[in-house]
């Protein structure tokens, strides 16, 4: 499938992104293979990790059936790194019109930051293939149900910072079509084990579309 593809049906899924902020190299094939035997399609690799780029090749070489990419993408030029390392999957803590449309360009999915109105619209112009909604701790529910009133309803609205197991359901009543997760996920030096573990949480959480 084109990465487009596979994003379109992890989201139908499992929409949770898993943001593997400090993955090592050497590690990052047991999380992948832990993350993805649960259910997890969309797998991150921010950039200001340890040597991140050896990690997405290696992440995207043993899940071929994943949609593996980077988080933290600044750059046109980290763009190019990601996509030559075999990452498919951009996602960035703001909105750079440059990064969508070249993401869009080399038929990567794009997923930038934004937190205001403005910042939505605009990147939908630019391409984006959904909506990072960040820093998700400086804003409320009632910011994605204020979204949802102009935004297309095949919008996807992700909101990423602070989302836990005890939160998604607010989230999730307001519009949220999904989550990146980061560190109630993983945090650096956690086994692959206890990365399944807190993964299968995050599904019947999700499932459950509940706080708990």
């Amino acid at each position: 499938m084109t990465p487009l593809a596979t994003f379109a049906s992890a989201v139908h899924t499992l929409p949770l992104v898993a943001i593997l902020r400090g993955l090592r190299p050497d590690e990052a094939v047991a999380v992948g293979t832990a993350l993805a035997s649960t259910g997890w399609q969309l797998i991150e690799v921010p950039l200001n990790s340890p040597q991140p780029l050896d990690s997405i090749a290696a992440l995207a070489a043993a899940l071929p059936n994943a949609l593996i990419g980077a988080g933290t993408v600044l750059t046109v030029a980290d763009v190019h790194r990601v996509h030559a390392a075999g990452g498919r999957l951009i996602v960035s803590p703001n909105f750079n019109p440059e990064v969508v449309r070249e993401t869009v360009r080399l038929g990567m999915v794009s997923l930038p930051g934004v937190i205001t109105p403005s910042e939505a619209f605009a990147a939908l112009e630019a391409g984006a293939s959904g909506l990072k909604l960040f820093p998700a701790e400086q804003i409320n529910p009632a910011v994605v149900k204020a979204l949802r009133a102009v935004l297309s309803a095949s919008t996807l609205l992700l909101p990423v910072g602070g989302i836990g197991l005890r939160n998604m359901g607010a989230w999730r009543a307001a519009g949220a079509s999904g989550f990146g997760i980061g560190s109630a996920l993983y945090k650096p030096g956690m086994g692959a084990a206890e990365v399944k573990a807190n993964a299968i949480e995050f599904i019947a959480a999700y499932a459950d579309q509940i706080s708990i």
